[in-house]
This record gives C-alpha cells, sequence and structure tokens, in this order.
C-alpha cells in the first residue's frame, strides 16, 4: 500500500507540474501519465530471479519498480525539462539516473528513466519510497508499447531479421522526435516575433 501511496504523490507533482506550465506558458510539457503497482507474485518472482528471499527489507533494497510511472511528453526537450523540474522539488530525491535517450539501448529503445525517493507521511511515521519515473515521448512511446506486443508474441525468439528491423524502426522514431520538435521550435519562435 506505502507504494500506491508514493504513486498518488507523485502522480499529484507531475499533474500540478503540467498543468502550472501549460497556463504559464501556453505549452504542456506532459501529453500523458499512467502509473501501475507491481503484482505481490510479480515482486517474488522479481526477487528470486536476482537471488533474493521474498521478505519485506529485500524488496526496498533490491527492487526499485515495484511503483512505476510512465510520463509521456511530446518533445524530447519535454522530457529534460519535466525530469529537471521533478528534481528541483525538496522532496524529491532522484536516486539513479540512466538515460537511455542519449545512450539508446541495443535493441533502439529510448527513454529516460529515474529513481527517485520520496517521503509517504503516514499516521506515525514518514516513509521514504523508491519509485521508478519512465520518460519519453510519444514516439518512444509508440516504439516500445509495439515492441513489448510483438515480443511477447515471440516469446523472445523473433525470427531472422527481426531484432534488426525493430532496431531500423527505432531510428525511425528517434529521428520524427528531431523533426517533430524542430518545426515545434519554429512555431514557438514565430508566435514570439512582433
Amino acid at each position: 500500500m506505502i507504494y500506491k501511496f508514493a504513486v498518488d504523490e507523485l502522480m499529484t507533482k507531475l499533474k500540478i507540474l503540467s498543468e502550472e506550465f501549460d497556463f504559464a506558458h501556453q505549452h504542456d510539457p506532459i501529453e500523458h501519465i499512467i502509473s501501475r503497482v507491481k503484482r505481490p507474485e510479480a515482486i517474488v518472482r522479481k526477487l528470486r530471479r536476482k537471488g533474493h528471499e521474498p521478505t519485506i527489507e529485500a524488496v526496498r533494497e533490491h527492487i526499485d519498480d515495484v511503483a512505476g510511472i510512465r510520463v509521456v511528453c511530446p518533445f524530447v526537450p519535454d522530457v529534460y525539462m519535466v525530469a529537471g523540474m521533478l528534481g528541483r522539488q525538496d522532496d524529491v530525491e532522484i536516486v539513479k539516473t540512466k538515460d537511455y535517450i542519449d545512450d539508446p539501448k541495443p535493441n533502439g529503445y529510448r527513454s529516460l528513466h529515474l529513481i527517485v525517493r520520496i517521503p509517504v507521511f503516514l499516521s506515525d511515521r514518514v516513509e521514504r519510497v523508491k519509485v521508478e519515473i519512465q520518460m519519453r515521448t510519444i514516439a518512444m512511446d509508440f516504439w516500445a508499447a509495439v515492441e513489448h506486443k510483438l515480443f511477447y508474441k515471440y516469446e523472445g525468439e523473433a525470427p531472422t531479421g527481426f531484432r534488426e528491423e525493430l532496431r531500423a524502426a527505432a531510428i525511425t522514431a528517434a529521428d520524427l522526435d528531431r523533426r517533430m520538435t524542430a518545426l515545434h521550435e519554429r512555431t514557438q519562435m514565430s508566435s514570439s516575433e512582433p
């Protein structure tokens, strides 16, 4: 339950940033946000796969993604802007950053992953809880969702050439991100001209 509370706290923070930024700058850097908390059986499987007994202490120490939030942004600069805004909040501690946008995974996967720790205020104590935040653009999110569905069908045993096609599609998505960002920047410049 504590992980659900941590997700609720972060979802509120992100919604506030989204609405405030849209009001102040007429541009919402967040397209949409989804969240989840891993099911207990998935947590146990992950602990066992990592060689740990399924205890509360092992979950806290070895599993960073019990609670997860995915933030989908229109443009690549928005991803970094939202990450920066979160990082400047006094009660958000960024524990770890993995930048798969700047350094994509070999299969082409692109996203910015943050592990953050936030306080959850309970009736008798304050718990600092880890949450994984995946931040990506609409194009990155599309690619990741479809890639997952395609590989799920093949149960990890994809046909010859399949991985190369997915990687090529990821490069196409990255190019689309660059082009859409350039168009957005042009509209921003033209709207600021007298």
